[in-house]
């Protein structure tokens, strides 16, 4: 049923767990099915220097969670936005349709952590008003 990539992934996470000192964490669910993705970040200097998520679902949810941490360490904030679900499956080798919800979820929790991260951004940066004489 699960390719080979999805069992390693599922069976071996990469990056689970907590994320001290997180710059942004958000939590995503699948009312649906009920899955439940924790995702957090560390951004330094424009890149993601760490991700780290914690997961309460399916074999493929914690795969396609664990993919994607793999895919979003290293790389330009704005780089996340190009991040969707039909690449997530297809880095676990495909997903049955009735688990592409899986990585659906992967999709929208970094949605919901690139929005976190520029409102963050947004908020430190304030904006420049000019005084009137």
């Amino acid at each position: 049923m699960f390719s080979e990539m999805v069992l390693e992934h599922f069976q071996r996470p990469r990056n689970a767990g907590e994320l001290a000192g997180a710059t942004a964490v958000v939590v995503v669910s699948n009312p649906v099915c009920g899955d439940l993705l924790q995702l957090a970040v560390i951004v330094e200097g424009g890149l993601v220097r760490e991700a780290r998520f914690l997961c309460r679902g399916c074999a493929a949810s914690i795969a396609s969670a664990s993919v994607l941490t793999e895919k979003m360490k290293g790389r330009a904030v704005g780089e996340l936005k190009e991040m969707e679900a039909a690449q997530i499956a297809a880095e676990l080798g495909g997903l049955p349709p009735a688990s592409f919800h899986a990585a659906q979820l992967a999709e929208d929790g970094v949605r919901a952590i690139l929005g976190k991260i520029q409102s963050k951004a947004n908020i430190q940066q304030p904006t420049e008003q000019k005084l009137e004489k």
